[in-house]
């Protein structure tokens, strides 16, 4: 596993964090749990991460920074999520910076950078309001065009780090008259602010999360200078859906940080637990629970670290791809942290028994992560208006098109190719039909068939992985045939039925993206380790686990 440099950082992170049951370690159990239970946020520890230069991992290397790949982001977003999804949560506010990457001139981009390394600057994103949600369209909070600026009104809510942060990306409707075109998106420094023109709401009290920054901002006649404009008047909404592409992806790295440490911490209590004169884990009910949830994660692996790849591979099919993610991978792990407890028993739900209750703590917390950044029925619609395209795309592939899908997959799947530099002008707000993992499914199949002619995977093994691939594309074609004799549906007035056929294309997708992830990733990964995630590598999936995975979703 030392070959693959991506996880290095990660790796580091860990070794500095320390054993979190060490009381002293930075981030450990005992201290987040006392964050938690103060409900006041955790500057010192958010401090550490900054000394520690975590920031620089957010911040193109063209900008001064460090950031190379989001297979490196996700990997140490989840090391931190492991410890803390407060923590983890307050300092990624951060990666809302790639909106200035991605439509910042370069004065603005090197302010932003020197803002975050230097200045040990916070960020939050001011999209959602109090009486209109993810409506972004009907927002009230307007822009209106003055000399040299513009004049903001209105207020934002609720916002993660909206009092403790120094830039707030703010999406202001600059048209009255509403449409795609009517919002505009805004940098702003607070620190250039009269600061008797915008004002900070109290903090809301939450389930979980407790020591975040969880509030608002409000501008009574504030001026904001031209300079703090990203891109152009009218371009905000479309920047808005470019930018959620990338974090809604990224939002997994949370939830596989909380999933990590249900697992660990169920499993720390039943190898050690004995009860009816037997350990908890000698019990086919409880262990059963446990390699369910153990399958859970390495599903989701199989979804997520090849979408981190793919962003750089095939970022305009993330108007697909990022909406599973966050569906998919999100909902996945969060039942998966519901269903370990029972193992746990009355212990699940103390605030100070076993590894210092940061179970009870990582269930409130992680329940979260799958509502923001757009709710799964916001994620399930997204992808519902491009199921057709989608079905049509896969009816006209040819010989030309199926030869370039399978190097594209060779490099999104295999963890030991690199990866170009990221191009956020590549996003697309529609993926025009496209979805990699899915329309590769019959390579996949064709590469299975051909392992028959060797002995590198036990022919049982390999006659089961062909059953269940082909189970999956049968599924896969009765979708298709199912879309393309229904009607279309237009807005937000969706039936139930689609978003329960969105539902079983994540669910198709999740099992292609298994299926992948063994076939390129076979020969370079070693051994199955029976101890499930070794520090923060990813987890060597053989013949065997990768068929227990597509026969569990």
């Amino acid at each position: 596993m030392k070959k693959l440099k991506q996880y290095w950082t990660a790796e580091a992170l860990e070794k500095d964090l320390g054993d979190p049951l060490n009381p002293d370690n930075p981030l450990s159990y005992k201290r987040v749990i006392e964050i938690d239970e103060s409900e006041e946020f955790p500057h010192e520890e958010i401090r550490w991460l900054y000394d520690w230069k975590l920031q620089h991992y957010y911040i193109p290397t063209d900008c001064g920074g460090e950031f190379t790949s989001f297979e490196e982001f996700v990997a140490f977003v989840r090391v931190l999520s492991r410890r803390d999804q407060t923590i983890g949560i307050a300092f990624t506010t951060l990666f809302w910076s790639f909106l200035n990457w991605m439509a910042g001139t370069p004065e603005q981009k090197q302010k932003l950078a020197r803002f975050i390394m230097d200045d040990y600057g916070a960020l939050c994103l001011g999209y959602s309001e109090k009486e209109h949600g993810s409506d972004l369209i009907n927002g009230d909070l307007t822009a209106t065009k003055v000399e040299g600026g513009y004049i903001l009104n209105g207020e934002k809510w609720p916002i993660n780090r909206a009092t403790i942060s120094g830039i707030s990306f703010i999406l202001a409707k600059t048209d009255a008259n509403g449409g795609p075109k009517c919002l505009t998106l805004f940098m702003v420094d607070k620190r250039q602010l009269d600061p008797e023109k915008y004002y900070n709401l109290p903090k809301i009290y939450t389930h979980g999360v407790r020591a975040s920054d969880m509030s608002g901002i409000g501008f009574k006649d504030c001026f904001v200078p031209d300079s703090m404009r990203l891109r152009e008047e009218g371009d905000g909404l479309e920047l808005a859906l470019k930018g959620f592409q990338i974090t809604r992806m990224l939002c997994a790295a949370f939830s596989h940080g909380a999933a990590d440490t249900a697992l660990r911490t169920t499993l720390g209590f039943a190898v050690n637990r004995v009860i009816y004169n037997k350990n908890v884990m000698d019990l086919p009910q409880p262990r059963r629970t446990l390699v369910d949830a153990f399958l859970d994660i390495l599903i989701c692996d199989c979804e997520t670290i090849p979408a981190a790849r793919g962003f750089h591979i095939i970022p305009e099919q993330f108007s697909v791809w990022a909406s599973v993610v966050k569906y998919f991978v999100t909902v996945r792990l969060e039942e998966m942290v519901n269903s370990v407890y029972v193992v746990l028993g009355s212990r699940f739900y103390m605030r100070e028994e076993h590894e210092f209750g940061i179970f009870q703590k990582l269930l409130r917390d992680n329940s979260i992560i799958s509502m923001f950044d757009g709710s799964s029925i916001v994620n399930l619609h997204a992808l519902i208006l491009q199921l057709r395209p989608l079905t049509k795309y896969r009816a006209k592939r040819n010989s030309r098109t199926m030869s370039a899908l399978k190097t594209r997959l060779e490099a999104i799947f295999s963890l030991e190719k690199s990866v170009p530099p990221f191009e956020p002008n590549n996003l697309e707000l529609f993926g025009r039909g496209m979805d990699d993992s899915l329309q590769g499914l019959e390579i996949a199949l064709d590469i299975l068939e051909g392992l028959k002619n060797s002995d590198e995977v036990d022919p049982e093994i390999l006659e089961n992985l062909l059953m269940l691939g082909n189970l999956v594309l049968e599924e896969l074609n009765a979708h298709d045939e199912k879309i393309s004799q229904s009607k279309f549906e237009y807005g937000h007035d969706q039936s139930p039925e689609l978003f329960e056929i969105a539902k079983k294309y994540c669910t198709l997708h999740a099992a292609s993206a298994c299926l992948h992830t063994w076939l390129y990733n076979r020969s370079i990964l070693g051994e199955f380790l029976p101890g499930g995630m070794v520090g923060v590598e990813f987890t060597p999936i053989t013949a065997n686990s990768a068929a227990a995975a597509l026969h569990s979703i």
